[in-house]
């Protein structure tokens, strides 16, 4: 029989695409075996159509515009479930906060407020029947997803091609714009450069890996996609080279707020001029928050910290509490913040009064060396949900079908009291879930534990109120599908968005994609 070795290889592929990894770590055993081997040794021609089918498949790759291709899937199709659960209804959600007057109007940076609060006024799939899409940047990944009063995501991306700008297509995930930014003159980390928001009249403000935040318009007189530079502020004289901004926000004033990796806070007057910052001498990993009474609340690796700044003068620290690792400031209401202490891989839950950053009450929601946490707490309106991405990490965390410990808590604040409402065991690997107030359900990019060694990620959505998982789907089976840590937003269409290591994926309930 002709092509024996060729179906032999395709059959193996097919299982592969089936059952996982652990096929090809079998077939590698059955090569320990000369009479196998020996057989499968290919001729010249097979070895030469083969070589030739990767050279097509790479042209065709690099000659396809990005986004026009879907992000690759893995194998253990069969061995993990693409659905679980079942469809809900809308059980609005309302959260007390305050409209920023500089950002993007109603949630439309949903990705981001002032308040760091991780919640959207819009809405979001609720599992009714719902389509997976995705969109393949090759090797590039996006920071956080902003949409336009055009329905449209705006986005900054990099990695492999370099920086750049992109407005996309929210319906195909394909770029309608795109502006390359300036690199840094010396290797920076890969959280540099990515900071950006949305403001009030569509523009972009972005800080580029070489000390300087741009101010982009999204669209021209017409209303058409298009990436213009109107305004370019150098920090370059209180940032040094070594230092990078990772975050950037606007005051009420109008003033552009930023942090740096290595600890320095300053601030952008309104309209440009000289920029001037404050050491704290403590790095910053974290993103920053703001809110109308002038306060701006920083999470250094060893405190949180408020800095405020008079109109023409330089900022300045109100007060300092110290906390191991303290997450992203997340802004509550009546006057108060929240955000972690992590001391001895314990994760607690720490509330703040705002105005002197005194403790209102605290709540230890792993035993030691269980919890830690990389991403922002989320507000419920009444408290947070704080995600523990312990054994998440490293280039390991989540290979082979590992996962971390994971689970999802949230905690409420009464009566100044801290308590714990619910638990849930879902894993979330790295990126903040999102919230919507519209449905009710809390959105998190979810990765489970499997044997087969399949790396299947899933859009998962919880019940705020109550931490019951209503449904899972899966967006993809490689970690090539892993969310970016700011990479979960929800936008047009009661969609959620995720940018993930190789381009974005978008969920939407079947009804709502059947009428785009």
């Amino acid at each position: 029989m002709r092509f024996q070795r060729t179906l032999a290889l395709v059959g193996v592929a097919l299982v592969w695409l089936a059952l996982g990894p652990w096929v090809l770590l079998a077939v590698a055993a059955l090569l320990l075996v000369p009479r196998v081997r020996y057989w499968l040794w290919p001729t010249r021609e097979v070895v030469a159509g083969w070589a030739g089918a990767v050279v097509a498949a790479t042209v065709l790759v690099v000659a396809v515009p990005d986004g026009w291709l879907p992000v690759p899937t893995g194998s253990g199709a069969l061995v993990t479930d693409s659905y679980v659960g079942r469809p809900t209804f809308r059980q609005p959600l309302r959260l007390e906060m305050p409209a920023h007057p500089g950002l993007a109007a109603d949630g439309a940076g949903t990705s981001y407020d002032a308040w760091s609060s991780g919640a959207s006024p819009g809405g979001g799939p609720v599992g009714e029947s719902p389509r997976v899409a995705t969109g393949w940047f090759g090797w590039e990944s996006c920071a956080e997803l902003h949409v336009d009063r055009h329905d449209r995501l705006v986005a900054v991306c990099g990695r492999g091609s370099g920086p750049r700008v992109r407005v996309l297509d929210s319906d195909s995930l394909r770029p309608l714009a795109t502006k390359v930014l300036p690199e840094a003159d010396v290797p920076s980390e890969d959280r540099c450069g990515r900071a950006s928001y949305l403001d009030d009249d569509d523009r972009v403000v972005l800080a580029t890996a070489d000390r300087r935040v741009f101010v982009v318009d999204t669209d021209d007189a017409e209303g058409k996609p298009d990436l213009t530079t109107v305004a370019v502020h150098d920090l370059g004289d209180v940032v040094p080279g070594e230092d990078c901004v990772v975050d950037l926000v606007p005051d009420w004033s109008g003033r552009i707020w930023f942090a740096t990796l290595l600890g320095r806070v300053g601030v952008v007057p309104y309209g440009g001029g000289v920029a001037r910052a404050l050491h704290l001498d403590e790095p910053i990993e974290h993103a920053i928050s703001v809110d109308a009474e002038g306060g701006v609340y920083v999470a250094t690796v060893e405190a949180m910290t408020r800095v405020t700044a008079p109109r023409d003068g330089s900022p300045t620290v109100t007060w300092r509490a110290p906390y191991d690792r303290p997450t992203t400031p997340t802004l509550l209401p009546d006057d108060l913040l929240a955000t972690t202490d992590q001391a001895g891989d314990r994760l607690d839950v720490v509330v703040l009064r705002r105005a002197d950053g005194e403790p209102v009450c605290r709540r230890a929601v792993t035993a030691d060396g269980e919890g830690s946490t990389s991403v922002s707490l989320v507000s419920v309106g009444s408290g947070v949900v704080v995600t523990n991405t312990h054994g998440a990490g490293g280039p390991l965390g989540t290979r082979l079908g590992m996962t971390g410990d994971g689970g999802l808590t949230r905690v409420d604040v009464a009566g100044g009291d801290c308590a714990i409402r619910w638990r849930s065991d879902q894993v979330v690997p790295g990126t903040t879930p999102a919230l919507s107030q519209r449905t009710g359900l809390l959105y998190a990019s979810t990765k489970p534990h499997s044997w087969w060694g399949v790396n299947a990620w899933y859009l998962t959505a919880i019940d705020a109120r109550t931490g019951r998982r209503v449904f899972s789907v899966r967006t993809g089976r490689s970690n090539r599908h892993a969310t970016t840590p700011g990479g979960l937003s929800l936008g047009p269409g009661d969609a959620a968005y995720l940018a993930t290591r190789s381009g974005l994926v978008r969920v939407q309930d079947k009804q709502v994609a059947g009428q785009g």
